[in-house]
């Protein structure tokens, strides 16, 4: 996918140290802002329903491209030429067993992502590819007439490599435990229209090069989806994340930013298959960089 080294090329020290304060707040794909490492939007449509009992494989494919960095206010603050990208590709092995705890089914998922991000902006032009954060979780699953009911708990292994620049690392750096819980709701009998909403919750612990301990994060998914021929899904959806806790040490800015775009996913129902792609445009940032999100999703059942 990438060669795994780092390649930096700056005019001079001095821009060097200028253009990495001000791109702290970049987003990082598989850590969408400095704080968080979940990466709003790539649960779309129902994205609180997890499957019936089986074995699965997801696989996440993610690009976020951005021309502007914010300040607290939303308002864009440089640098110049500024030019993001990075692209992600997630592999996640998911396995919903039969056994149920308090009515909901018992399972396991893992990921580990690889990742390539770019950062380019005057004289500054860095890059990094390379194995992120592994993530591990286990959850309940119910699935009842007219709701799907998801809570989960997991943790953010820092596996990845947090030595390069802080504005392309692919690894944060430190352990993120984070809970999870969300529901859909299905407004009709047939379940063809869907309304879903999925939050997360970020506790991070101390980043092991800086000696910061990042804010805790907050993230919303939300979708609306109508449901035709029995195979395709179409709808609205999107996201909000917020960092809720200030960073310790001298920076006190707390970075937030939603996203909203449509989304189209069809089933394959011989080959067990389920391929999504959607759309979001960020039309708020603070304290971080503003852009797109495009994100296609194969799920197989095996």
């Amino acid at each position: 996918m990438c060669d795994s080294e780092t390649q930096p090329n700056m005019k001079t020290p001095l821009v060097r140290l200028i253009l990495a304060a001000a791109l702290m707040s970049l987003p990082q794909l598989i850590q969408a802002q400095p704080t968080a490492h979940y990466v709003p939007g790539v649960e779309g449509l129902k994205g609180a329903s997890l499957p019936p009992p089986g074995w699965y494989v997801r696989d996440y494919n993610v690009v976020y491209t951005a021309d502007r960095v914010n300040d607290d206010a939303g308002h864009s603050a440089g640098p110049p030429n500024f030019e993001a990208f990075t692209y992600a590709n997630v592999p996640r092995v998911i396995y919903i067993t039969d056994k149920k705890v308090l009515g909901g089914f018992i399972g396991v998922d893992a990921l580990l992502p690889l990742a390539y991000q770019s950062v380019q902006a005057g004289g500054f032009d860095e890059s990094t590819c390379g194995i992120g954060d592994l993530f591990a979780e286990t959850t309940l699953s119910w699935h009842e007439k007219q709701w799907d009911f998801s809570l989960a708990a997991g943790v953010w292994m820092p596996t990845g490599d947090s030595a390069a620049p802080p504005t392309t690392r692919v690894g944060l750096g430190y352990w993120t435990p984070m809970l999870t819980a969300g529901a859909t709701w299905y407004a009709d009998q047939e379940k063809t229209w869907a309304l879903s909403a999925l939050s997360r919750y970020e506790f991070n612990t101390g980043q092991r090069d800086t000696h910061i301990t990042p804010g805790q994060a907050y993230t919303l998914e939300w979708g609306i989806s109508k449901t035709l021929e029995k195979v395709y899904d179409v709808g609205v959806v999107g996201y909000y994340q917020q960092q809720v806790t200030s960073d310790s040490g001298v920076d006190k800015s707390r970075d937030s930013v939603a996203a909203v775009g449509p989304e189209i996913s069809v089933a394959f129902p011989k080959q067990m298959l389920f391929v999504s792609f959607r759309y979001l445009y960020e039309f708020t940032a603070e304290n971080r960089a503003q852009g797109h999100t495009f994100a296609l999703t194969l799920t197989k059942r095996l």
